[in-house]
């Protein structure tokens, strides 16, 4: 009885020390996605009424795990985002298009929500300009 009690404590001890060794080891394979963008801010200066409002942000995943945008949102209805469904994979680049509706007058700024599965969460980038009659 005293036997089996030692075997049991023994085989209880051992599954806890490789329970605890793999969980030590498992927090250092954790993989993730990076998304580095090239600038934050675009900014479309002074441009004409009705003119070509589409800019582009590009970004590069610098992590190890592929990056998955989820969606990108904006403030207004006046911005438009279109940007790749397909996972970027580590060290490959992709952009994020934003098209500006051109047709209102004066100065704005709007911010676009990049969501994804990257390091740090929700990534904010900022469009601004002035939009002139046309001549």
């Amino acid at each position: 009885m005293k036997r089996t009690l030692n075997i049991t404590i023994l085989l209880i001890l051992a599954l806890s020390f490789f329970n605890a060794a793999s969980t030590e080891f498992d927090k250092y394979d954790t993989k993730i996605a990076v998304i580095k963008f090239k600038t934050e801010v675009v900014d479309y200066g002074t441009v004409e009424q009705n003119s070509d409002g589409t800019r582009l942000f590009t970004f590069t995943n610098t992590g190890d795990a592929p990056l998955i945008i989820t969606k990108v949102k904006t403030t207004c209805g006046c911005t438009v985002p279109s940007y790749s469904k397909a996972p970027i994979l580590p060290g490959e680049a992709g952009q994020v298009n934003i098209k500006y509706d051109t047709k209102r007058l004066g100065a704005f700024t709007k911010t676009v929500t990049v969501i994804s599965n990257a390091e740090g969460g929700n990534k904010i980038l900022k469009i601004k300009g002035n939009i002139v009659a046309s001549k």
